[in-house]
């Protein structure tokens, strides 16, 4: 996976978009379906508790709303307008990969393994952009230090890391 340089502002006016248009999509088809399956499967009157007897026919609503509107945002999700959400995503799906393996990592970047510390520089400064992309200012400082340490090592050490060499299939050995 190759490091992508994307626009703060531009990546959350579109995150924030595509969470909006998600979540009101999924509430107009609850309500649409609910309302079909009711009209056609509901009870008509009102118990003395109150209840319509059609919680049942609502969630099953809910629950078809769920489908329809994941089957569309997985339709729509390979359009251009996604590009830098998707990045985003699919690194975040590759911080939880790397985290896994995190210890067995640092443990050879310990022993000068130059995969490992080329692991280790696109973790953390792929993690730093994610971080700046979600204003999360909390954890840059010390995302920063780490990699501070790392690019010290590696000099230390005369190992050149290009972020550019990195390769997913590098995890495997881990």
């Amino acid at each position: 996976m190759k490091i992508q340089n994307i626009d703060k502002d531009t990546y959350r006016k579109k995150t924030n978009l595509v969470m909006v248009s998600f979540v009101a999509l999924l509430a107009a088809l609850a309500i649409l379906f609910g309302s079909i399956l009711i009209a056609f499967f509901g009870f008509e009157g009102v118990t003395e508790s109150g209840s319509t007897g059609n919680f049942h026919l609502n969630v099953l609503g809910v629950i078809l709303s769920l489908i329809a509107t994941s089957f569309i945002m997985n339709k729509v999700k390979t359009y251009p307008y996604f590009d830098d959400i998707m990045y985003v995503w699919k690194l975040k799906q590759l911080h939880h990969r790397i985290y896994r393996k995190l210890a067995a990592i640092k443990t050879k970047a310990e022993q000068n393994d130059h995969d490992s510390l080329l692991i280790l520089a696109f973790y953390y400064t792929t993690q730093k952009q994610v971080f700046i992309l979600d204003n999360n200012t909390l954890t840059i400082a010390s995302v920063q230090k780490s990699i501070n340490e790392l690019y010290e090592k590696a000099a230390e050490i005369n190992f050149g890391i290009d972020l550019n060499d990195f390769n997913i299939d590098l995890l495997n050995k881990y």
